[in-house]
């Protein structure tokens, strides 16, 4: 163990005996819920655990658990017999992962990273395969895997070349942490690059997963509803996954649609009072969905600060602008989804979490990247949508990721009816 991975040690050991004071403080601040503080903490967690392999699959927020939902769907249809646990760290990803959970798998919400909550949570699960996605690096809970005997994966891993030049002061330390994962698979070959370097070994490219999420579903009936009762005969414009500022730069890139309906679906829903804010600091007529307001035909914009709802926005707009490209340190969203549902889609430059499929989906004419409103709105409003070949194309494409981190993580499972 390094010098700095024992400081960690110490310093969040110190930690622990704060840790329901820090807690009950991020409460007040909305941060966390009060009824999960047990969890956080790793103590009186459900007795939910059966005697088979259970494999533990933790992703930071909405967009990781999603992926690691697909993901776990796809190994209970090769293992049945395998029980997942699904862990995540914020409210949001907690609310979306319950109801959509497949048999044979729990969810609860993942400790705070001291070695007392990850020793008490790895002995309360016993993982026999521990699957990390995307950034997910808790030193204590890796440690304490590993002390278990658990296999251990990263999958879908993504690193900037910011984040690349900031560890390589420490890549003694980030040696010893991420060289402790059976696995370590890459989003992206830039990604793969950087990790080979501070490893000192090759990584392995497979791609990244979010190219085989499937496109959220969407209620019929609240379709129907929303089409007749709010879009019409009327252009949809569709503004979602957005952050601070972006609902702006959206608004004044509509100006080139004033008759149009539009949809704003931030990417934080509890954001839903600052956009109102905003709404009606420019005598912008709209209805919030969070209060269950009913917009009409002649509401202008349609305030989505709910959950779950996403694949109903993305299949009643005309064309979709992606939030995360004009924020810094956001580097993007997934824009595969409204893609795959044949709609023209535009974003912000500033989309380095997704560089190469942003470039890749550029180059096919399947997105437009661009920085002023003024260009943005033109787009939104003439361009095509993208055409069936070139969508059965990337359907065909999609999936490859997706059988690479199984076929992976295959070899790391104990065999079945076997625990570890």
């Amino acid at each position: 163990m390094t010098f700095a991975l024992h400081v960690y040690r110490v310093l969040t050991s110190a930690l622990s005996p704060f840790l329901g004071f820090v807690l009950s403080a991020r409460v007040k601040q909305g941060k966390e819920d009060f009824s999960r503080r047990n969890e956080r903490m790793a103590r009186h967690l459900p007795v939910l655990r059966n005697n088979g392999v259970l494999v533990w699959l933790h992703g930071a927020s909405v967009g990781e658990s999603r992926l690691l939902l697909e993901l776990g769907n796809r190994l209970l249809d090769e293992r049945p017999d395998l029980m997942l646990l699904f862990t995540s760290q914020t409210q949001t990803s907690a609310k979306l992962m319950g109801p959509m959970l497949p048999d044979n798998a729990v969810y609860t919400m993942a400790p705070v990273d001291t070695p007392a909550a990850a020793r008490r949570f790895i002995r309360h699960w016993k993982p026999s395969l521990c699957i990390f996605g995307e950034g997910e690096i808790w030193p204590n809970l890796i440690l304490e895997a590993e002390k278990a005997g658990a296999k251990r994966a990263l999958v879908n891993a993504r690193m900037t070349e910011k984040s690349a030049q900031g560890w390589q002061r420490f890549h003694q330390t980030f040696r010893a942490l991420v060289g402790r994962f059976d696995a370590v698979l890459a989003a992206d070959e830039d990604t793969a690059r950087r990790l080979a370097n501070l490893m000192g070994k090759p990584v392995v490219c497979t791609g990244n997963l979010k190219s085989a999420l499937p496109p959220p579903s969407a209620n019929d009936v609240e379709l129907r509803r929303m089409h007749e009762g709010f879009k019409g005969l009327r252009k949809c414009y569709l503004a979602a996954s957005t952050h601070d500022g972006e609902e702006a730069l959206f608004l004044d890139a509509m100006k080139a649609a004033p008759d149009a309906a539009l949809i704003i679906a931030p990417r934080h829903p509890e954001r839903g009072p600052v956009i109102e804010d905003l709404l009606r600091a420019r005598n912008i007529p709209f209805a919030r969905r969070s209060r269950g307001e009913a917009p009409n035909l002649h509401t202008r914009v349609l305030l989505a600060d709910t959950m779950g709802e996403m694949g109903v926005w993305f299949r009643l707009a005309d064309a979709v602008y992606l939030g995360g490209g004009h924020t810094p340190d956001v580097g993007g969203h997934n824009p595969l989804e409204p893609i795959r549902l044949g709609k023209p889609v535009v974003s912000g430059p500033d989309v380095f979490n997704f560089a190469d499929m942003m470039e890749d989906l550029s180059e096919r004419g399947l997105i437009r990247l661009l920085k002023t409103p003024k260009a943005i709105g033109r787009a939104l409003v003439t361009m095509a949508p993208p055409s069936s070949s070139s969508l059965d194309l990337l359907e065909y494409e999609a999936d490859a990721p997706m059988q690479a981190t199984l076929e992976a993580i295959r070899s790391l499972l104990p065999e079945k009816g076997l625990l570890e």
